[in-house]
């Protein structure tokens, strides 16, 4: 909704492609020049708290920022070659990335990931009763963080002052399960 009360919706018009790489796609609608990932439209942020109140943290390399950062398990959706809701991408993302699993899954919110600059939107989930999945590992480079939920804001101030970057999904997913009444 706009302050007038008017619902917002997709704009007419048609993009045009601008260049293609293999996982991107540069385009341009109406003047406004944005990135479009190739065969995925949206992704996943999994907050997932294990039965002992700890959070699930990834840190890892991005080359685009030139650094190490600390942030929610994530994913694509349909990024393994198949077609999946988000639900299956969520269990799916949270196994690979970290090697948890989780009793139960539900969706927190949805919403645009970087409106100036993507298409791409991304779906909050909270998964509850994290726990190591039997023989299954993070990906190679992912280092995993329990972190107890008292204790996030903290360590992530601390962690930042060393040098890592904190991705700000990781507030926006807490806010969420947290503020929602999801968690303890």
């Amino acid at each position: 909704m706009t302050g007038t009360g008017e619902q917002t919706g997709p704009r007419p018009g048609k993009s045009e492609v601008l260049c293609e790489g293999s996982h991107l796609s540069l385009k341009k609608r109406d003047g406004w020049e944005y990135v479009e990932r190739r065969g995925a439209s949206s992704g996943v942020m999994i907050v997932a708290i294990t039965a002992e109140n700890r959070v699930v943290l990834v840190e890892e390399d991005r080359p685009p920022v030139e650094g190490r950062v600390i942030s929610l398990p994530a994913g694509l959706v349909g990024d393994a070659g198949e077609r999946e809701g988000a639900p299956e991408a969520a269990r799916r993302e949270l196994l690979e990335e970290t090697g948890f699993e989780c009793d139960a899954l539900d969706c927190l919110g949805e919403g645009p990931v970087s409106p100036g600059l993507t298409s791409e939107r991304v779906l909050f989930f909270l998964a509850s009763g994290a726990r190591r999945s039997a023989g299954a590992r993070a990906e190679e480079g992912i280092v995993v963080h329990e972190i107890p939920l008292a204790d996030v804001l903290s360590w992530s101030r601390r962690r930042s002052g060393e040098g890592a970057l904190v991705h700000p999904m990781l507030w926006a997913g807490l806010y969420l399960a947290t503020e929602g009444g999801r968690t303890p």
